[in-house]
């Protein structure tokens, strides 16, 4: 089984409560002690972690230009989901809530979008296994946790996940720029999945045909976009405050 870097107390920390069993070893810097390492340090030595105190040029050239905040772990990688997956996923569910990305590749925006994901309380999220940033440290460590609570669904096929899904009773809403449906108009509060494409390019042809609805986000302003993550971020939180209201 391979193994995987991860950075920073938020990701750490969420591994460690979840799954110590993952972990082979934690790099962390010397002389720092306060209240944010200690008690990660004192976790991982609970569950018998090996600990490796180091200078910060040695952190530095381990994290490879991470922000690693003085701490890095090196843990065995975790689950991968899969289309086999959503089944259970959906089942497990009242009202489903799931987000499509198509297209995003940064790991930035992987990560702000798993955590918005988490904040919003979406069921999972689903990834094309091509053309798609990878649950890497840095995306872990800007999910500030959120990667160990949703999961992240790597499909095939993401035309095809969508007409699955829909067989099973979500209904499956675009954004794009072109419509005339803003998301604050639209009924957003039965079995939902909110599919967001790449910045720029949008979503791919197959991708928005696969679409029941198409909603747009309103913009005033002289921009033309959002950065996917905020606009990720307002259409699940419509979603939330629908289902609340």
């Amino acid at each position: 089984m391979s193994n995987e870097l991860i950075f920073g107390f938020h990701s750490v920390e969420a591994i460690l409560n979840k799954e110590p069993e993952r972990f082979i070893e934690i790099y962390a810097l010397k002389g720092r002690e306060d209240k944010r390492l200690n008690p990660i340090i004192n976790l991982a030595r609970q569950f018998g972690v090996s600990i490796q105190f180091m200078q910060r040029k040695a952190l530095d050239d381990k994290a490879r230009g991470e922000q690693h905040q003085g701490i890095i772990a090196r843990v065995k990688e975790g689950k991968k989901y899969n289309e086999k997956d959503l089944d259970q996923i959906i089942a497990n569910s009242d009202t489903p809530f799931l987000l499509v990305l198509d297209g995003v590749t940064d790991p930035h925006n992987l990560g702000a979008c798993l955590r918005n994901a988490d904040a919003a309380g979406v069921d999972a999220i689903i990834v094309p296994k091509d053309k798609s940033a990878k649950l890497n440290g840095t995306a872990r460590k800007v999910a500030c946790g959120a990667a160990e609570t949703v999961p992240l669904v790597q499909v095939t096929n993401l035309a095809r996940t969508l007409r699955d899904i829909k067989e099973m009773g979500v209904w499956v809403v675009g954004t794009a720029g072109e419509t005339d449906v803003e998301v604050f108009d639209a009924k957003l509060t039965g079995p939902m999945a909110i599919v967001m494409g790449a910045e720029g390019s949008g979503m791919r042809r197959l991708t928005r045909e696969h679409c029941d609805e198409l909603v747009k986000i309103p913009m005033v302003g002289t921009v033309s976009s959002l950065n996917v993550s905020v606009a990720t971020g307002i259409c699940l939180f419509e979603v939330l405050r629908q289902r609340r209201g």
